[in-house]
């Protein structure tokens, strides 16, 4: 995967101009009135590993290696089970992933910088994290899963795997109960930029395909 330096000077305008944003502490959504930036004053993040505060209940560990971790290999698909379109996939309260932004993620992925990693069971998808990859930080965009905790266990499994690849950074964005019982944590946004730039440093790669 090229260095984020890549992304942030990117001949094609719009991913230039989505890494710069994201680089700079900001995110994408569509609340209704078009796709437009956000911020938060914290952040969530995600430990990598359970010395840094990352928690599976024992009935969560053992649900890991009944899954498949694919990377990349269905990512229009993960982007409708994040919108609550895909079959089997629970339905949405809202759809903040509109069809412009559809749109922008499916440029994204073909410039590299938007990233599916995929969690399967018996050779069909059971969940999914649709987000961005700068450096050595993935910012998580959402979730999906079509087989019960299947999404808890994509979360764990990519958080491993960042961890294996030099990741420092995973930002899960929005705290909620269910990211809490995980041991996902809250930081300042000065914190949270001083985590990220150093992470924007790192030259690390995602990966693709069958890990």
């Amino acid at each position: 995967m090229p260095p984020a330096s890549h992304f942030l000077n990117h001949p094609d305008p719009l991913t230039r101009e989505v890494a710069r944003g994201y680089a700079g502490g900001a995110f994408l959504m569509d609340n209704g009135d078009g796709v437009q930036w956000y911020a938060v004053d914290r952040r969530a993040l995600v430990p990598l590993t359970g010395a840094e505060g990352l928690h599976v209940a024992r009935r969560l560990r053992r649900e890991l290696g009944r899954f498949e971790v694919r990377i990349d290999t269905a990512f229009a698909e993960v982007v409708e089970g994040c919108r609550g379109r895909l079959p089997g996939a629970p339905e949405r309260d809202g759809e903040w992933i509109s069809p412009p932004l559809t749109t922008m993620y499916a440029h994204l992925h073909s410039t590299g910088l938007a990233h599916s990693f995929e969690v399967w069971r018996d050779g069909e998808l059971a969940g999914g994290i649709l987000g961005l990859a700068l450096g050595g930080a993935f910012i998580a965009e959402s979730k999906f899963h079509r087989v019960t905790n299947a999404s808890k266990v994509a979360l764990v499994c990519l958080a491993a795997h960042l961890h294996t690849r030099g990741f420092t950074l995973l930002d899960a964005q929005i705290q909620n109960p269910h990211l809490a019982r995980l041991g996902v944590y809250e930081v300042s946004g000065e914190e949270y930029r001083g985590r990220l730039w150093d992470a924007l440093g790192r030259d690390v790669s995602l990966g693709r395909g069958t890990q």
